[in-house]
């Protein structure tokens, strides 16, 4: 009998720091979808974000692994070594490398406002499902927006996902749970040196472990940027 897949979810995103909001929904999605791992994807640079204020990739990567630890959460760097910049690039060739995992896609309801404008976006969601966590101030565009237009017909509800035979794509999951008003933004306008304190933090215990990518089992290199 072979062994089942393993249900791993992926979040996205620059983690500019990574805090707790997003461990916050990670959690929560997981128990809804009844995922057993979720992969934090820190982006090397995001084609929708301006690199001004990007803190370096080894920095944000530290911050990911801080707010990660005792949960079954890997950040990663991953797309470094794929040689990707775009989201469907990223999951195609996810899905090849890792045959024996089930991926869905995990974004915010503020994603999903504009991800009529990421390359490809249908092929995305024809790659694998979508799970999308409301986020407060963004459920309304999200829900009006061009590609909520497409996938509507699509939505299922989160128990399906939760039965291992019937994960397809295109799917689409919605999932409400009390708003967590957490941002990096904000954290960056209150810490402007959070970068610089996180990688002194750090330096002060095993680096050499600190900076290697716990997926890839790859170092980042010191100041590596986005």
């Amino acid at each position: 009998m072979s062994a089942q897949p393993v249900l791993t979810g992926l979040l996205g995103g620059s983690f500019n720091p990574a805090h707790g909001g997003h461990r916050r929904i990670t959690l929560f999605a997981m128990q809804a979808l009844g995922l057993e791992e979720t992969w934090w994807l820190v982006s090397p640079g995001n084609p929708l974000k301006p690199q001004a204020g990007m803190a370096p990739l080894e920095a944000r990567l530290l911050s990911a692994r801080q707010q990660a630890r005792r949960a079954r959460i890997v950040p990663t760097t991953i797309e470094r070594e794929l040689g990707t910049r775009y989201t469907v690039d990223t999951l195609a060739k996810l899905v090849r490398r890792y045959p024996k995992r089930r991926f869905v896609w995990l974004m915010g309801a503020d994603n999903l406002s504009q991800f009529h404008r990421w390359k490809d976006w249908r092929r995305i969601a024809r790659t694998m499902p979508i799970a999308v966590i409301a986020r407060p101030g963004y459920d309304g565009p999200a829900m009006t927006s061009p590609a909520m237009a497409w996938l509507r017909r699509h939505i299922v509800p989160a128990a399906g996902f939760r039965k291992r035979g019937q994960w397809s794509a295109p799917a689409l999951v919605l999932l409400r749970f009390d708003p967590d008003h957490r941002s990096a933004t904000a954290i960056r306008r209150a810490h402007a040196g959070w970068a610089e304190d996180t990688l002194g933090k750090d330096r002060d215990k095993d680096c050499r472990a600190l900076v290697r990518d716990r997926l890839t089992f790859r170092k980042l290199s010191s100041r590596e940027q986005a």
